[in-house]
């Protein structure tokens, strides 16, 4: 059975190289076009899924939107039997879905009807789930709305951050792919219809989302840090100045005196006073700078008790 697969990012390379690997016949590879990287924005990088195709002698589509009679052709000419799409980052519209004769399939990652929409890891995070998932549904023209053939359960950690979640559940999800595109190698598969009326949401991450109230209880703000770490980044300001913060932790039955916001200690970490609860920081990361533990920014022009952060 032919396959075309749509995706991007490496969250997607993974289902790529696992239905290669997998003894798949992938008839070509539909991803988002090179983007400039650096702070000159002169260097092209292209997409983790574009290094994997061509690796494996792919042909490889990057159009701008996958609209129109071109881009149609072009699909048409790789005879795909079935559609397989993972993060590829476009809704695409019924002329598309319509195209392979045995449908589109799609990987997303949660149990679904739970966290429709983008931004499904983040949000479980933000949300404080106790678990997640991956679902492989057939596509339809709702936003993640079709029935699903598989869903794969799996608990979050307390301390885990989105950027380990993704890659727990890439590998999960890969190996959930593979297996359903297997079984439909071998005959019709019925889906479960969803239930739309248990369905919440998960819309894309702004950047105003990760700026920190300090205002919130430590836990909730321990989790606003991990749900966007790596990217974009949980952030406030001191002094003017934008600091991101990673490696966040709580420490059971702090209370703080102090303004929310204010810095009680540093050291190994930073205490933060927060509006129920001490929030303590392993890692930031100062606009323009990289990443570093506390104790080194500490070192040069960092934070020092009783500085506020707001």
């Amino acid at each position: 059975m032919r396959v075309v697969f749509f995706g991007t990012p490496l969250f997607a390379a993974r289902s790529l190289l696992a239905l290669l690997e997998g003894g798949i016949e992938v008839a070509g590879v539909v991803t988002q076009p090179d983007r400039p990287r650096g702070r000159s924005h002169s260097t092209l990088v292209a997409p983790p899924v574009k290094e994997v195709a061509l690796a494996s002698r792919l042909p490889v589509l990057q159009p701008e939107r996958p609209l129109g009679d071109v881009f149609l052709a072009a699909l048409r000419h790789l005879r795909p039997e079935l559609g397989v799409v993972v993060a590829y980052g476009h809704i695409l519209r019924p002329p598309v879905l319509q195209l392979p004769p045995r449908g589109m399939i799609n990987l997303h990652a949660s149990l679904l009807p739970e966290l429709r929409g983008a931004a499904p890891i983040n949000w479980a995070i933000l949300n404080g789930a106790a678990r997640t998932g991956v679902s492989v549904m057939q596509m339809e023209a709702g936003m993640d709305s079709g029935p699903v053939y598989q869903r794969v359960e799996t608990p979050i950690g307390p301390q885990e951050t989105a950027g380990e979640l993704t890659t727990r559940l890439a590998d999960l999800g890969a190996r959930a792919l593979l297996e359903t595109v297997q079984q439909l190698e071998q005959g019709p598969l019925i889906p479960a219809p969803q239930d739309d009326g248990a369905a919440t949401f998960a819309p894309k991450i702004e950047r105003a989302m990760a700026r920190l109230d300090w205002g919130e209880s430590a836990p909730a703000l321990s989790r606003r840090v991990r749900a966007f770490d790596p990217a974009p980044g949980a952030w406030s300001t001191l002094d003017g100045a934008e600091i991101k913060f990673f490696g966040a932790r709580t420490a059971g039955g702090e209370a703080a005196a102090a303004q929310p916001g204010t810095v009680l200690e540093t050291g190994d970490e930073l205490a933060i006073a927060t509006g129920n609860g001490v929030l303590r920081i392993a890692e930031v990361q100062p606009a323009g700078r990289k990443r570093l533990g506390v104790a080194a920014w500490a070192r040069g022009r960092g934070a020092a008790p009783g500085q506020r952060f707001t």
